[in-house]
């Protein structure tokens, strides 16, 4: 028996649910589970089901496409695991937890390599036995740093790129190569607090929580879709230092979640939103 999931957003309308389910019933599939969510504003419908059976996807995809209203985009992924490279600068506790948990197997993920612009997380990777590539921004400009990335990212066809703490603003150009596939992880509750230096900024506005925003990357800075936010409460007491360093485990946690989210393709992204199923 083969596993897959089925994945559906298109403009709601009455019976959708019935239709989809009979057309899975008719190829004799499984469902094991079935999430929907209708969005209010927008009027768009959203179905995640899991199903099992033995599987023809052209005619399965062929009787949804009869049977689903115009505007819809539906799709069949397997349980393969999802290929991700990953770019750090220096700190190390976004990237060691999600070696760990890929190590321990509590995070479903084919890290294919670690890519850094400072080569002090090196030892670590390779502690994993995943290679590592040290591509130096300074002595070059931007264009030609991001190019040697592209280049080196390139040879691993990743399904993701994760910005585990790479702290380089990303061009246009750079992110228009993978749209909806760069996921970065933010030191602040968006969208307080947006660019460099947010636990000052938030040290400096006496705030009670601090928290961290894992979102996919757009041109427009730290404004993507938010895919996952997590909080811990401070006081008076805490100094921006402070703040920083109970910060880091918010945002190790927060970047795993998010993680698990999509690599389980539990988000769908409509606009500059996202819904979780």
């Amino acid at each position: 028996m083969e596993q897959k999931t089925l994945l559906i957003e298109c403009p709601d309308s009455k019976g959708l649910i019935a239709q989809i389910t009979n057309i899975c019933y008719k190829h004799q599939l499984n469902i094991t589970r079935n999430t929907e969510y209708v969005d209010p504003d927008s009027g768009r419908f959203y179905m995640r089901t899991q199903l099992e059976g033995i599987f023809n996807d052209h005619t399965l995809l062929l009787d949804l496409d009869r049977a689903l209203p115009r505007g819809s985009e539906r799709q069949l992924v397997g349980t393969a695991k999802k290929r991700v490279v990953i770019l750090v600068t220096k700190e190390a506790h976004c990237l060691g937890d999600i070696l760990m948990k890929v190590f321990d197997g509590s995070l479903e993920l084919d890290i294919a390599a670690v890519i850094g612009n400072h080569p002090n997380l090196q030892a670590l990777t390779e502690k994993f036995e995943l290679p590592y590539h040290f591509i130096d921004h300074q002595g070059v400009s931007r264009v030609e740093h991001e190019q040697l990335i592209l280049t080196q990212v390139a040879q691993y066809q990743p399904d993701y790129l994760v910005l585990a703490k790479f702290m380089r603003v990303l061009s246009p150009d750079f992110v228009a190569r993978y749209p909806q596939r760069i996921i970065n992880i933010h030191h602040s509750f968006l969208p307080a607090f947006i660019g460099a230096h947010p636990y000052r900024q938030a040290f400096n506005r006496g705030v009670k929580i601090i928290g961290a925003t894992a979102h996919f990357v757009t041109d427009s800075l730290d404004e993507g879709p938010i895919i996952k936010q997590m909080v811990s409460n401070v006081d008076h007491t805490y100094s921006a230092k402070d703040m920083a360093k109970a910060g880091r485990d918010v945002e190790k946690n927060v970047l795993t979640k998010a993680l698990e989210l999509v690599v389980e393709d539990r988000v769908f992204v409509h606009g500059n939103k996202t819904v979780i199923l």
